[in-house]
């Protein structure tokens, strides 16, 4: 994913400031999409999401089942746990709510992100997301002008 480093240098540029939240979005287009998001959230579910994220975008030319299960292993997941996750789909309902999400919000590709509501299509560079998040922290912390005085 092009966007990782700079999602990456965003979370050390603002540790207080920035909170990210990843929202699974796999499109039709590409066939191994759903099931290494169904990989993603059943890692996820044991607590090791960005350890199979990175994994999966690292050998996004060569997923397949037997991968995720290879991956799932050397992640230190329940594999056993795993398995069953992705083979009876648990978490496709899910996926299939938060890809509804994201087209609703407008979001028709990945990767797509948002600051504080606002929309970057694709995986845009460091400076575009740093102009946003400057400026929602300005209006965050800009003082709120006082109401109106009572008599």
């Amino acid at each position: 994913m092009r966007v990782g480093p700079t999602l990456d240098k965003i979370l050390a540029d603002y540790p207080a400031d920035v909170r990210m939240v990843y929202k699974q979005h796999p499109l039709p287009m590409h066939q191994n999409a759903m099931p290494a998001a169904e990989a993603a959230m059943a890692a996820n579910a044991q607590g090791k999401f960005a350890a199979m994220n990175e994994k999966l975008l690292a050998n996004s030319s060569a997923l397949s089942r037997d991968k995720y299960l290879q991956i799932a292993a050397e992640i230190g997941l329940d594999v056993k746990k795993f398995t069953n996750d992705i083979d009876t789909h648990v978490y496709k309902p899910s996926i299939d709510a938060q890809a509804a999400e994201a087209m609703k919000v407008g979001a028709t590709g990945t990767p797509a992100s948002f600051v504080n509501g606002r929309y970057l299509s694709g995986a845009q560079p460091y400076e575009a997301f740093k102009k946003l998040i400057d400026e929602e922290i300005a209006k965050a912390t800009k003082p709120s002008s006082p109401g109106p005085v009572t008599p």
